[in-house]
């Protein structure tokens, strides 16, 4: 699996690039995941409704076409970007979902933080709060988009949302909850957790 770090990366060009890397690839294509940063920018899902934007406060909003509703993409949050051939992995759409969610549960189990997965709502949580969305979009037996993974960053921009359809839900970050590794050491822990869970499943 190739793992590339993009730094700083436009929203609108990175999901193109994703959709161009999927129509290319064949069954002999490496996975990879993509680690970056997004400038502030609303994305929506492809079922996400209008009413969860409250006001944009002029941030970009771009309808995307991953699964799932309204969120915020800003600098100081991690994407990693899944890249994936899931059935050559052997996993289904709800198992990759759940490893996705292990993915950053185990890392933050390393710093003794508990956080948890919800079957109702995708993503990951610490006492409520959410730390970390998912979204995907799967053709032809091949993902990507990925996890957000809130780091360092200003969090205000949530409070213009209804956070993945969720009126009044909490938002938390690394940083908030005692954790002083950077980004890039964050981002290359939630590499490697990624990869063992996909390996593993």
């Amino acid at each position: 699996m190739i793992v590339r770090t993009l730094g700083l990366s436009d929203y609108q060009p990175t999901w193109q690039a994703m959709k161009d890397f999927t129509a290319a690839r064949t069954t002999e294509t490496c996975d990879e995941i993509w680690l970056l940063q997004h400038p502030p920018t609303f994305t929506q899902g492809i079922a996400g409704k209008d009413e969860h934007l409250l006001n944009n406060h002029g941030i970009d909003v771009i309808k995307s076409d991953r699964g799932g509703q309204i969120t915020y993409h800003g600098p100081g949050q991690i994407i990693a970007y899944l890249l994936l051939d899931i059935r050559r992995l052997k996993l289904g759409v709800r198992e990759l979902v759940r490893n996705m969610e292990n993915a950053v549960i185990d890392l933050l189990k390393d710093y003794h933080i508990n956080a948890t997965g919800r079957i109702e709502a995708p993503g990951v949580y610490v006492d409520n709060a959410k730390i970390a969305s998912l979204g995907l979009k799967i053709k032809k037996n091949f993902c990507y988009h990925g996890i957000a993974l809130n780091v360092s960053m200003d969090l205000t921009p949530f409070s213009y949302i209804n956070p993945c359809g969720y009126q009044g839900l909490q938002v938390t970050q690394t940083e908030d909850l005692g954790i002083t590794d950077n980004l890039e050491i964050l981002s290359s822990k939630l590499a490697n957790q990624i990869q063992a869970k996909l390996i593993k499943g």
